[in-house]
C-alpha cells in the first residue's frame, strides 16, 4: 500500500487523553470535584491525521507509541479510522504519551502532557517512512515530538516537492528559523503567534500584523486561528491578509478544535489543491465549528457523512 499515492502524511504525536469534566478549572493547589471522567485518543499529530482521514483522503501516520495497553489501543484506533499504520512503531523504552485534560462547564480546558514515546521518534523512523513521505500530496507536522524530527520531515517533504503544513504547537520561543522557510502553510493560533512574534494578538487587527511578521521570516503562507473570531489568512506573495470569520456556535468542549481545523485544511490542500487558501480556511472553520459541539477530542471530529454536502 505504501507504493500507492497518499494524500496526507502526518509526522507527529499520539497521546492518550485522560479527561475530567468539572464546573470550573481548579486554582493552584486546589482540589475540586468533577462530575465525569473518560479516556480518549489524542495528540496533535494523530488528531489532525484522524480528522483528515474522516473527511475522505488517504492518510498515513508516522509516530511512536509504547509497547503497552495504550499503544496497542492507539494502533487499533488508527486502523478503525482507515489510517495507514505501516510507520507506527512501538518501543519498550517509554510509555505511550498521555495528556491530562480538565474541561469546565463553558467548554474551556487546561491540559498537561507527558510526551513519553513521542520523543523517541527520530531520523531512523523518518528514513523508513520515506516511501510514504515522497508519495504524499501534503505533509503535516507539529511540535509534540522532538522539534528536529519535525524539521527533518518537512525538509524531506520539500525535497520531494510535497506541500508542507507546519503547526508550531505547543509553541516554543526559540523556534529554529528553518521551520519558516520549509513551511508552505504556517498555521498557529493567537497565543502561539504571540509567543513567536513577541507581539500581543488579541484581535483580528493584531493577527494581521502578526501574520505579516511571520511571513517575513520565510513562510509561503500564514494562517492564524482566532477561535470564535475565525482566522486570518496571508497568502504567498501577498502583502495584505484576509479575515475569514467563523459562524457562531455554542461550544460544549473546545478540546482539539485547532487540530480539527488543521486536519480539515490538510484535507482540502490534498483534495482541492486549486481552491483559494482563504476558502479552504473558511471550510475548515466550519468543520472545526462542528467539533466543538460535542465532548471529547477525536470523538467530536465529524466525518464527511455528518457534514453539509456543499463543503465537498
Amino acid at each position: 500500500m505504501t507504493e500507492k499515492a497518499l494524500d496526507v502524511v502526518v509526522v507527529g504525536s499520539c497521546m492518550t487523553d485522560l479527561v475530567s469534566q468539572a464546573p470550573r478549572l481548579p486554582k493552584a493547589g486546589e482540589t475540586i470535584h468533577g462530575h465525569k471522567f473518560f479516556i480518549g485518543f489524542g495528540g496533535k499529530g494523530a488528531n489532525q491525521c484522524i480528522q483528515a482521514a474522516r473527511l475522505g483522503v488517504k492518510t498515513a501516520m508516522i509516530c511512536k507509541v509504547g509497547k503497552d495497553f495504550f499503544g496497542n489501543n492507539y494502533i487499533q484506533n488508527f486502523k478503525d479510522n482507515e489510517v495507514l499504520t505501516d510507520f507506527v512503531s512501538q518501543t519498550s523504552d517509554e510509555a505511550t504519551g498521555a495528556a491530562s485534560i480538565i474541561v469546565n462547564k463553558e467548554g474551556e480546558n487546561a491540559i498537561v502532557i507527558v510526551a513519553g514515546a513521542n520523543m523517541l521518534l527520530g531520523k531512523e523512523e523518518l528514513q523508513e517512512a520515506l516511501p510514504a513521505i515522497r508519495r504524499a500530496k501534503v505533509l503535516l507536522c507539529q511540535l509534540e515530538i522532538n522539534p528536529q524530527t519535525s524539521l527533518q520531515a518537512l525538509q524531506m517533504a520539500r525535497e520531494h516537492k510535497v506541500k508542507t503544513v507546519f503547526n508550531p504547537a505547543p509553541a516554543i520561543s526559540d523556534l529554529d528559523c528553518n521551520f519558516y522557510t520549509v513551511s508552505d502553510v504556517f498555521c498557529c493560533n493567537e497565543s502561539e503567534a504571540e509567543l513567536l512574534t513577541g507581539c500581543s494578538v488579541a484581535d483580528v487587527e493584531d493577527a494581521h500584523r502578526a501574520a505579516q511578521e511571520l511571513q517575513k521570516r520565510g513562510c509561503s503562507a500564514v494562517i492564524i486561528t482566532l477561535g470564535s473570531q475565525g482566522c486570518v489568512v496571508l497568502k504567498a506573495q501577498e502583502s495584505k491578509s484576509i479575515h475569514v470569520p467563523a459562524a457562531a456556535v455554542t461550544a460544549v468542549d473546545t478540546t482539539g478544535a485547532g487540530d480539527s481545523f488543521i486536519g480539515a485544511l490538510a484535507f482540502y490542500m490534498a483534495d482541492q489543491p486549486a481552491m483559494p487558501l482563504e476558502e479552504m480556511a473558511r471550510r475548515a472553520n466550519q468543520v472545526a465549528g462542528v467539533s466543538v459541539r460535542a465532548v471529547g477530542t477525536q470523538t467530536s471530529f465529524p466525518s464527511k457523512r455528518n457534514l453539509p454536502a456543499e463543503l465537498f
